[in-house]
């Protein structure tokens, strides 16, 4: 207990350096034995957090700090954040190549002459060559721009799914460690979905243009694909016209169905809320409690939503029970400059351009 209340007193001395101390406690929040500070800062975040951070260190502690309602808190964490281990390359190569089986699965499926199905190996590849494409451009988007920052994650890892339709439910990358700011949040939030969507749209492009338009066959167990607005402005620019529209719709090629799910991905991460890339962007530019209200908003919007599509009832539960934690950052209370407001602006943009109210439409039953 005297070295606790030793330490406390010198990490409340060091704080006081650097701010106005109002109320010194345990936190509610964090690993056993961290300490919160609260108070108001009497010099700009990053250089009050670059003074603190060397002398918390030399007492085996890391700071945070969090915006709060009242003024700021200072947490002092048990430890110090460093880089973790170097993950293992082998699990990110066996689940990729499980996931490039499983796509080449699921792509080659064609329906023929007088409704026979058959296989096609070229089409598989294809397929699956595109829509992977996209995903480890989104992945490598946050790793690189990640590893650029000096922050810590996991290779991206690759969920194969042969038996959903686009054989495989996507990708993910894990941080080991709090980025240092909202900055550096909103970098790595954002670089995936651009990074991808710089992909998406050529492939779609090209898909399109292999693609063809036919009458639209309401068939038991037919489905359409959703449309967003980029989507249906890239259908207008290759054929002339809305689709669907007078009967007709374009029979998607599998590299423009891969394209499709480019964007549907791009908008799925886009959502701003919780975890999401899109929450991260809305935490960076707003802040946590504006973020934590949106979530919300967000997540009561796709629960009414999944009477139009029952999918965002799933993502809505999500949201609910995953997404109301902070981003941890090592300081969260710097704003963002004008060019990195610009660039969240810009993020938010493309959500807005790639969201697909309902992706899957079923027309025959």
């Amino acid at each position: 207990m005297q070295s606790e209340s030793y330490e406390t007193q010198s990490l409340s001395r060091i704080a006081a350096e650097v701010m106005e101390v109002e109320v010194i406690r345990p936190a509610t929040s964090g690993p056993s034995g961290t300490v919160s500070i609260q108070g108001q800062l009497r010099m700009e975040a990053d250089a009050a957090y670059a003074h603190l951070a060397p002398q918390f260190h030399t007492l085996g502690y890391t700071p945070m700090l969090r915006q709060e309602r009242n003024g700021v808190a200072l947490l002092a964490l048990p430890g110090i954040v460093t880089t973790a281990s170097q993950s293992r390359l082998w699990p990110a190569l066996l689940l990729f190549a499980l996931t490039v089986v499983s796509t080449v699965f699921v792509g080659g499926w064609i329906e023929g002459d007088e409704g026979v199905v058959h296989y096609s190996l070229g089409l598989g590849l294809a397929y699956s060559v595109a829509l992977l494409s996209i995903l480890l451009a989104h992945e490598m988007g946050h790793f690189l721009v990640a590893r650029r920052l000096g922050v810590g994650v996991s290779y991206p890892f690759f969920i194969p799914m042969p038996l959903l339709f686009l054989g495989t439910m996507g990708a993910f990358i894990a941080m080991k460690e709090p980025p240092p700011d909202r900055r550096a949040l909103l970098s790595i939030g954002i670089a995936g979905p651009l990074a991808g969507l710089i992909v998406a749209v050529p492939v779609l492009f090209l898909g399109l243009h292999l693609s063809e338009v036919h009458p639209l066959v309401f068939e038991p167990n037919t489905f359409l694909e959703g449309n967003s607005l980029l989507y249906s402005a890239m259908k207008i620019a290759v054929f002339g016209r809305f689709l669907p529209s007078g009967g007709e719709d374009v029979l998607l090629h599998p590299v423009a169905l891969a394209g499709w799910a480019g964007l549907l991905v791009t908008g799925l991460n886009l959502l701003p809320a919780g975890q999401l890339d899109g929450g991260h962007i809305l935490f960076a530019l707003f802040g946590p409690q504006v973020a934590r209200i949106v979530t919300w908003i967000i997540a009561a919007g796709l629960l009414v939503m999944g009477f139009i599509w029952q999918g965002w009832f799933v993502w809505a539960i999500l949201i609910t029970l995953l997404g109301q934690r902070r981003a941890p950052l090592l300081n969260e209370v710097t704003p963002l400059d004008r060019r990195m407001q610009l660039l969240a602006i810009l993020g938010l943009i493309v959500f807005v351009l790639v969201f697909v109210p309902r992706p899957i439409i079923l027309i025959g039953g």
